[in-house]
């Protein structure tokens, strides 16, 4: 089957490119951009007035199976994904149980063919059950699907096993994505350390939690020369400390989360546990810090950091709510909200969410197709987007089971309006 689409607005990162375009797609990818292609064409889609991009590439999504079916479902987590125009998609291994078993990675991979929808890409656990203490087989879980090794929200390891980890991936070409976090500083903690949670009597999480770990990380790396991915930074002290690695030559990548672009401590206003994030949101001066990363090239990546959460567990006090929001259907307005707000090029903003994630991705794991990008023979995996369209964020106008973000209430620009995988329509909206 041939696909044309006829009068659109192709935004690539890849390509830099920025015009009216028209785009076959032929046996589930990209076969012509502007092709002087007189051959037959089964279906003609008109994007006029709407933008043709990648499908954006999350770095983070909890898709809450297995263990957690109460709070959300592969089935509506995916579905939510393809609402927000994102085509390929991270899992972090804090399922239940963990994903520590290849057959149990084997497993989710069979369920989201079954389903036919987004990308999944699951990353392993770095230890069994996630508790620190013993290293999974990490050749057996890249063999079922595994991208790469994480603890996901768990503090570092102990030193002698985080070395072992980090040596063990680099003799294999593995890549490691860590939180920074050092967990005695965090024990307890709700909120970032500061005048702020003070003020409203929230326990704080210093940001020497972040930094301590990131010192740790890189003086290990040093020796081990290991290729880190850190996960969901928030300092302005901890981003520098990135920026001065990677001067060093260090290989090391970076992501942070879309709320932390957009909000700060004083945003969580009287207890809302919608604001209940974790890593916290921290203040006006890491905000501007990860603005500064974000332009310089220090962070590579912008995440959803997706993760719903029932109403019994988040409408509760914010020091007992559980952490967490959802993200992925958001993710690009509010990226796009972003570009408008700092005026820059939207292609450069774009890179964040998908171009760079592929990079990322695509370390140690040769295999991975081509995705966050629209160049010719790389999969018809893209979106149609009203950049013009304004939409409402609440629980009606998303397609995730839960619907707790501390964006409720916003308009953002940018509505997507059409996804496709593989050249295949999966999600079209009004």
């Amino acid at each position: 089957m041939k696909l044309r689409i006829i009068n659109g607005r192709l935004i690539d990162p890849s390509s830099k490119r920025d015009e009216q375009v028209t785009v076959d797609i032929a046996a589930g990818r990209i076969v012509g951009i502007n092709a002087e292609d007189s051959s037959p064409v089964d279906q003609v889609i008109d994007a006029k007035g709407k933008a043709i991009i990648p499908g954006l590439v999350d770095l983070s999504v909890r898709l809450r199976e297995p263990g957690n079916e109460y709070r959300a479902t592969l089935e509506s987590e995916m579905n939510a994904a393809l609402a927000g125009g994102v085509t390929s998609l991270v899992l972090p291994p804090d399922t239940d149980p963990s994903l520590d078993e290849p057959g149990l990675v084997e497993m989710l991979k069979h369920r989201a063919r079954q389903l036919n929808q987004a990308n999944l890409y699951p990353l392993g656990a770095m230890t069994i059950g996630l508790k620190g203490e013993t290293l999974t087989e990490m050749a057996e879980l890249t063999e079922a699907g595994c991208v790469a090794f994480s603890q996901a929200n768990k503090g570092l390891l102990n030193l002698s096993t985080l070395n072992r980890a980090m040596m063990y991936a680099k003799t294999f070409d593995y890549t490691l994505w860590i939180q920074p976090s050092e967990e005695d500083l965090v024990s307890g903690g709700v909120a970032a350390s500061g005048a702020y949670a003070s003020r409203i009597g929230l326990a704080g999480i210093p940001v020497q939690a972040e930094t301590i770990a990131l010192h740790t990380l890189f003086e290990l790396q040093r020796s081990n020369k290991a290729r880190l991915h850190l996960c969901r930074l928030t300092s302005a002290e901890g981003i520098e400390l990135v920026r001065q690695a990677k001067a060093r030559g260090l290989p090391v990548t970076c992501d942070v989360s879309i709320n932390h672009v957009h909000l700060i401590d004083s945003d969580i206003g009287y207890f809302d546990s919608n604001y209940c994030l974790y890593p916290p949101l921290r203040s006006q001066r890491d905000r501007d810090a990860i603005t500064k990363g974000l332009l310089d090239g220090t962070i590579d990546a912008i995440c959803s950091d997706h993760t719903p959460v029932d109403d019994e567990e988040k409408l509760l006090p914010f020091a007992q709510a559980e952490p967490g929001a959802v993200g992925v259907e958001l993710l690009l307005s509010l990226v796009y909200k972003w570009s408008l707000e700092q005026k820059i090029p939207f292609v450069d903003a774009l890179a964040k969410i998908t171009l760079n994630p592929y990079h990322i991705l695509k370390q140690g794991a040769s295999a991975l197709p081509p995705c966050g990008q629209l160049t010719i023979g790389s999969p018809a995996d893209l979106a149609l987007v009203d950049l013009d369209a304004y939409w409402t964020v609440s629980r009606e106008n998303l397609a995730s089971q839960s619907a707790h973000t501390p964006f409720n209430g916003y308009e953002l620009p940018a509505k997507v309006k059409m996804t496709m995988v593989g050249g295949r329509i999966v999600w079209q909206g009004e």
